[in-house]
């Protein structure tokens, strides 16, 4: 459902220290990137704010070609898994056609050094984060003059997203899940076991004992070290990144970023660590299973060697449920981040499968 915090370390050694002592060998870079990406059109929009969301300061940043294209919210992972630093890579195409708002989350990347992390923790509960983002839509709907929105959760912010639309579909043209989450405990339970058979077969003997040791997780005590315990192996075997056990360069995306300063990256990296030690022990007993109709239209874009977030388990939920429309992608060569894995395969799902959704029926 995240970024292991080995992963988070690896980050912090290879971006923000770096960044912060050599920033300005980057700036032309980032220059560059960020003229590439300016949207020029007249009736475009781009821009950053801060907007209060349950009475925390969040980070908001809103890019588009045209206004009155359709709104879509993304809603990152993690918990603190912010995706704006990597957006630039990957997003600039949706803009064409969409409205595209990145939010970094309560505690999370820009938003976590706004706030007092000890009056924060406390309200770091799934019910808020849910009610934080209906605020934002409420707030974009104002701010723009639209009626509805696509929402996008991906990973932890499916959980989000899911949440939100079960509660407020009346806001919602369509839900799109990426790298969905539907029971906690069951998504562990199936990555672990997955993990264990790709060490199997590999011979791997110390991460079989490893993940064998973590028993009875994930039943019992929900806890960071132990749901690290498994994730250790499973990164090099793919599960986020498919046939890519390697993401070095992947983390380095940041020091790209027109949206992300050093000084920003290294607060990320802390926010990071901050919200998933603080949320994951709150989230053992999270669950849909019990949800069998949505009143909105659904659409999931699951990576077929996805086990980060195990897309068997979205799957099987996706073919029970009932919707006025729902339609699953599969993403061949994708592991859990099929926007960056394939980003045209992506791109092409939401031109044929997500943006027919926000057309107002007369």
């Amino acid at each position: 459902m995240r970024l292991r915090i080995a992963a988070l370390a690896l980050l912090a050694a290879c971006v923000a220290p770096a960044a912060a002592q050599t920033d300005d060998a980057y700036a032309p870079a980032r220059a560059i990137v960020a003229d590439i990406g300016r949207i020029v059109t007249p009736n475009g929009v781009q821009e950053t704010f801060e907007a209060t969301l349950g009475g925390a300061r969040q980070v908001v940043n809103v890019r588009g070609a045209d206004r009155d294209n359709p709104i879509l919210v993304f809603v990152h992972g993690g918990p603190g898994a912010v995706e704006m630093p990597f957006a630039w890579a990957f997003q600039r195409p949706w803009e064409d056609v969409f409205t595209v708002v990145q939010y970094d989350q309560r505690g999370a990347g820009r938003s976590y050094p706004l706030n007092d992390p000890v009056a924060l923790a406390p309200t770091m509960t799934p019910e808020r984060y849910r009610d934080d983002a209906i605020e934002l839509i409420e707030l974009l709907k104002k701010r723009y003059g639209k009626r509805k929105v696509v929402l996008m959760g991906h990973s932890w912010g499916s959980i989000v997203g899911l949440s939100v639309a079960v509660k407020r579909p009346d806001l919602l043209y369509a839900y799109v899940g990426v790298g969905q989450g539907i029971d906690f405990r069951e998504g562990e339970k199936a990555g672990m076991a997955w993990t264990r058979a790709k060490a199997l077969a590999a011979g791997n003997k110390e991460a079989v004992a490893v993940i064998d040791a973590l028993a009875p997780y994930p039943q019992g005590d929900f806890t960071i070290a132990k749901a690290d315990g498994w994730r250790k192996y499973a990164i090099p075997y793919g599960s986020l990144i498919y046939n890519k056990p390697d993401l070095k360069y992947y983390f380095q995306t940041p020091r790209l970023s027109p949206e992300y300063t050093a000084a920003d990256v290294q607060a990320w990296g802390k926010g990071s660590e901050f919200s998933v030690t603080t949320l994951w022990p709150r989230l053992a007993d999270v669950s849909f299973r019990g949800v069998h109709k949505m009143n909105v239209p659904i659409v999931f874009l699951l990576g077929r060697h996805d086990y980060t977030v195990p897309s068997p388990v979205a799957a099987d939920w996706f073919a029970q449920v009932k919707a006025p429309s729902k339609t699953l992608v599969w993403l061949e060569h994708s592991a859990h981040m099929p926007m960056v894995e394939e980003p045209g395969h992506f791109f092409a799902a939401l031109l044929d499968d997500v943006l027919p959704l926000t057309k107002e029926k007369k």
